[in-house]
């Protein structure tokens, strides 16, 4: 029996379920055990005030280090760039569309001083940098709970992440996919993190049955961009990486919180070298003007 570890929301449960089906297909017994996190308790606070690394995921990693579970399934976008001693990430399974959707109106139906709701300092600062005339206002919630304010006209139209809305059955409220290049994803958005304890080899060596290598290249070159920014999941960076014929295409922003100031880069490499490159670009980014831009959001942090 392999115990699988996940939040207790909609799209978590759905990640979780999808991860136990695919594991017994492989002949395994799976059980979900629901565990509430930090990110599930602050409901009424920004994300971005409330002290954001590990915040959808450290409960799930005490309780692996506890040996209460097994397995853990996490957004990937959610995770530190590095584990805790004791665990590790052992497989990124397929992605999902990794873009950014619009529901309610396409952008540019939108007119000027519409309300568009988001929860994330990536993309309110890439709005901000596409489209100053609109108010960009915080909103919470699971994927249905943001959809049913849009329904009640609290917002003119909202910013998600594709994946969740397919992922839930949601596709046709979608208006909108935005292209990477117009907006940037998060590093790892669409796909998902099995982690487990490093030493309990039988599930590393389940879950990594699930692995998709070229998912895993793209994800560790996007995750190697916020590790040498030294970024978290609420800091306006996005890095989007593509595998095609073992090789890898990466592009990745950073963006003044007010849109004023963005830097944007690109490499190109093969996919075994997913990390190199994406340190590499980190490090153009800087040099760019990335380094001015986010010292200036951990100063008014």
């Amino acid at each position: 029996m392999l115990r699988i570890g996940s939040r207790g929301s909609a799209l978590a449960l759905w990640q979780a379920r999808w991860v136990a089906a695919g594991l017994e297909e492989l002949g395994e017994v799976c059980r979900i055990e629901v565990i509430r996190t930090s990110g599930d308790r602050l409901t009424d606070v920004a994300l971005s005030r409330a002290g954001t690394k590990g915040l959808f995921i450290k409960e799930l990693e005490e309780a692996l280090l506890a040996g209460a579970i097994d397995l853990a399934v996490h957004s990937l976008k959610d995770m530190p760039a590095e584990p805790p001693g004791g665990l590790i990430l052992a497989a990124v399974p397929e992605r999902e569309d990794p873009r950014d959707a619009v529901a309610g109106r396409r952008l540019a139906d939108l007119p000027g001083g519409a309300r568009v709701g988001t929860g994330s300092p990536r993309r309110s600062a890439q709005l901000a940098a596409l489209r100053p005339d609109l108010r960009v206002e915080p909103v919470r919630g699971n994927v249905d709970t943001r959809l049913r304010k849009l329904e009640e006209s609290q917002f003119d139209a909202l910013l998600l992440a594709a994946a969740g809305m397919r992922r839930l059955g949601f596709e046709s409220r979608i208006a909108e996919l935005l292209d990477p290049d117009v907006m940037c994803p998060a590093p790892g958005q669409g796909a998902l993190a099995l982690e487990t304890r490093d030493s309990h080899e039988p599930a590393v060596s389940l879950a990594r049955r699930l692995e998709h290598p070229p998912t895993r290249a793209a994800v560790d070159a996007e995750r190697a961009v916020l590790r040498h920014l030294g970024g978290g999941c609420q800091v306006p960076i996005g890095a989007f990486a593509e595998v095609r014929n073992g090789s890898l295409a990466l592009r990745a922003v950073v963006v003044s919180p007010d849109g004023r100031s963005l830097v944007r880069r690109r490499a190109e490499g093969p996919a075994i070298e997913a990390e190199r490159l994406g340190a590499r670009l980190a490090a153009e980014l800087l040099d760019r003007g990335a380094r001015e831009i986010l010292d200036g959001v951990y100063r008014t942090a």
